[in-house]
């Protein structure tokens, strides 16, 4: 196996100077740098990455922190973000917590000592004080964790404008929310909030049922659905992730309530699962790839150093019109 000395030694040329070509730091002239190249590549010769970032002091990895990596939403973001990571030259750390703080805090520790160049934050069970005492590259996925890291999330206000003009359209007046906690600050409450706000306006009748926090398993959304069914039995619409609403499509089939003509569903997220089944779910589809591509984009633009200040990037939904509703 070639060494670098055996490259500055066909290449002639000093062995610091190939490690400037290798390490892409310093000047190099066009010519030289062209000598050691092809001297690297008639000996197949291969720099040692762990060589690499010791001289750049970086791990060449980004984290990706999420609460669930199964769930159709996170599963979906962590394939359009690892590619594009690597498109930039980073490879992938994944990380799911499944509601844990200890294990959010251990990755929080491996960015704080550089074992990762940053980390795409889309798990929220710690204080936003841990936030605070990290000064490493960190975005927020939907959810507030500091003043000092920026947030890329959908448009909910708009989501739900969506929402309500689709439940309009179906002459619904009485609805529930299954919705995550409301302690959290982050981007599905939003959502929650803002079709709350916006029902109330128009005359609609909302109750909240609460799934939990940091609930992503199908038994949890099947015992809220079961609960909103028995607390409310005569609603005629019912909004929430995608996983709950197929909970509810589920039972209102087993409870022979014809959806969409006594029943309206509509999900949000719009994932792959509202496509898959029997039915089409009616869903508020976020952009999962562009969410997942200006996520990239920011962490790798904090981790060179070209974003200093704060930066929220909002990006649009879509109706994805399927026949649970009208």
């Amino acid at each position: 196996m070639a060494s670098i000395n055996d490259v500055a030694k066909k290449a002639n040329v000093a062995k610091s100077t190939v490690s400037l070509v290798v390490n892409n730091s310093g000047y190099v002239s066009a010519k030289t740098r062209a000598k050691v190249e092809e001297a690297m590549r008639e000996l197949n010769y291969v720099p040692s990455q762990l060589a690499k970032n010791l001289s750049s002091r970086r791990s060449n990895i980004v984290g990706i922190v999420m609460p669930d990596v199964m769930h159709p939403f996170f599963a979906t973001f962590i394939k359009y973000a690892e590619l594009k990571l690597f498109h930039y030259g980073y490879m992938t750390m994944v990380c799911g917590t499944i509601g844990r703080e200890q294990i959010e805090e251990s990755y929080l520790d491996m960015l704080d000592r550089k074992a990762m160049d940053g980390i795409i934050m889309g798990a929220h069970t710690l204080d936003i004080d841990r936030y605070k005492k990290t000064k490493q590259p960190i975005v927020a996925l939907d959810r507030f964790i500091g003043e000092h890291i920026p947030v890329v999330s959908s448009n909910h206000y708009q989501a739900a404008e969506k929402t309500l003009e689709i439940l309009l359209n179906n002459k619904c007046r009485h609805v529930i929310q299954l919705v995550g906690s409301m302690i959290l600050v982050k981007a599905e409450n939003d959502y929650a909030s803002c079709c709350h706000e916006l029902f109330l306006k128009h005359g609609i009748q909302v109750h909240q049922v609460e799934v939990g926090h940091n609930t992503f398993t199908t038994e949890k959304y099947k015992k809220a659905a079961e609960m909103a069914f028995h607390l409310y039995p005569d609603v005629d619409a019912i909004i929430g992730v995608d996983m709950a609403i197929m909970e509810c499509l589920a039972i209102a089939k087993e409870r022979n309530i014809h959806v969409p003509n006594d029943l309206k569903l509509i999900a949000f997220d719009g994932t792959y699962i509202t496509r898959i089944g029997e039915r089409t779910l009616t869903a508020i589809k976020q952009p999962i790839e562009k969410l997942a591509n200006a996520s990239v984009d920011t962490i790798v633009q904090m981790i060179e150093g070209k974003i200093t200040a704060k930066k929220e990037i909002i990006l649009d939904v879509e109706v994805q019109l399927g026949d649970t509703t009208l």
